[in-house]
């Protein structure tokens, strides 16, 4: 993998032009959604905050890029946005038109120098697909292997830290309006995975890390990076082929059980024995094979490594609400990293939690949640929770609740779209088999060492 170039030689390094420009367009798109607020302030009206969020959800809509990606991320956290909001951001669309083949000529030449074509016995000119951040593109070794070149667009680091400041202006309106949730933390931290996910040198590294944390398992599959022909802004991995999850909907219950179950110990498994997760829930971030016998993960831009301690919290409030000790729930907020926590408040946290554990408490076959779609999933309980949290809060809620509460409704959305029925409370159990925070700690140090983490 090449090194970085230095800041003199590299033109897309976060830039204040580069900043200005962006913040200018993001600004005006984002006016109309400021005017509709202002005019709701003054006159109010029982569906004031249904317009502004139709208004918002359109100005990010042609925005694009890194603050589009963010309001989905937040539309996607439950308890992050008033629900409104929440369900206009939820339809913004991540894919975007892919950039021209002049466009890839110009990335392909700039990462990997004049000669990057004979590096290929193949290089597809159309974009396999396009995101916010970037596009894929399929290619062919000289040795027959397929394999998929993720490019980055221009500019994006730029783009990234004009987009953060205007984040904080938009969730402004929110606390304004709101208050019941003081977003301060919660927003440093989807700045610091944004900030990762333009790091393909550290994706490739996620993605090696997970291989070692799922080698256990002979279902689950992931790419393999390739190195030298890998940049800061190039990733190039071994080309993954399998069938949407979505695909599955109808199969028989028996096979759909047995992905669910491959999802769990996908996601549980790392976060059980390294403190690691994989951040980004989207069905299109897992891959089934062999008509449902094998997985393939992609896309480890969003990886979160915890603090060890933090995964002690979560098992230790497992543990509280099954015993239904509710100073042990006090205490396992305390050690997640919550602060000013009151009686009050932390009974309305255990509204939530038993909510998100209600599966894993319940020893019995079961759907995580009958009678609920996967895009309302956790939406009445959340609002619920805002309600009661107006009247007893505000709470500041840690930086390291965000993408473990987003990746679990994910999870459990995924769950519900395939109809399964699993015993949760054995999954988790056994997966807790033998747990220990000093040799969670050991393992992540040592898996983090080996992949250069």
């Amino acid at each position: 993998m090449t090194d970085d170039a230095p800041a003199s030689q590299d033109p897309e390094r976060n830039r204040l032009t580069g900043r200005l420009a962006r913040t200018a367009k993001v600004g005006a798109n984002l006016s109309g959604a400021g005017l509709t607020f202002a005019a709701q302030s003054l006159f109010g009206g029982d569906k004031g905050d249904e317009k502004i969020a139709r208004a918002l959800a359109a100005a990010l809509g042609k925005s694009k890029g890194p603050l589009m990606k963010v309001a989905q991320m937040v539309s996607t956290i439950p308890d992050f946005l008033p629900p409104e909001y929440a369900a206009e951001l939820s339809q913004l669309q991540a894919e975007a038109p892919a950039m021209g083949w002049p466009f890839v000529k110009r990335r392909m030449r700039a990462e990997l120098g004049a000669g990057w074509q004979d590096s290929f016995a193949d290089f597809e000119k159309q974009a396999a697909h396009a995101a916010s951040l970037g596009q894929v593109h399929m290619a062919t070794m000289h040795d027959g292997r397929r394999v998929a070149c993720k490019l980055q667009y221009p500019d994006m680091a730029s783009a990234v830290e004009s987009d953060v400041g205007q984040l904080k202006t938009v969730l402004g309106l929110f606390k304004r309006m709101d208050g019941s949730i003081d977003p301060t933390a919660m927003v440093d931290e989807i700045t610091d995975r944004l900030r990762e996910e333009l790091d393909y040198a550290r994706e490739a590294k996620h993605m090696a890390l997970y291989e070692l944390m799922l080698r256990q398992h002979d279902f689950v599959t992931v790419p393999d990076p390739v190195l030298d022909l890998s940049t800061d802004r190039l990733l190039t991995m071994t080309w993954m082929d399998g069938k949407r999850l979505t695909a599955f909907e109808d199969a028989p219950q028996e096979t759909r059980n047995r992905i669910a179950e491959m999802l769990f110990w996908t996601w549980w498994g790392p976060f059980n024995s390294h403190a690691v997760i994989h951040g980004d829930p989207h069905l299109g971030n897992y891959q089934v094979t062999g008509e449902g016998t094998g997985l393939n993960l992609l896309d480890f831009g969003c990886i979160r490594v915890f603090p060890p301690e933090f995964v002690s919290g979560v098992v230790d409030l497992y543990r509280a609400l099954s015993k239904d000790d509710f100073d042990a729930t006090f205490a396992a907020y305390e050690k997640w990293g919550f602060e000013g926590l009151s009686k009050e408040l932390v009974e309305v946290l255990n509204i939530w939690a038993r909510f998100i554990y209600g599966p894993l408490l319940d020893d019995r076959v079961r759907s995580v949640a009958d009678g609920v779609t996967a895009g309302e999933y956790g939406r009445r309980e959340a609002f619920e929770v805002r309600r009661l949290l107006k009247e007893k809060g505000p709470v500041k809620v840690p930086r390291e609740f965000v993408f473990m509460d987003r990746a679990a409704i994910g999870l459990g959305a995924a769950y519900l779209r395939l109809g399964a029925e699993l015993n949760f409370y054995q999954l988790f159990n056994e997966s807790l088999d033998g747990f220990d925070i000093e040799k969670v700690a050991a393992r992540q140090a040592e898996a983090r060492a080996a992949v250069g983490l």
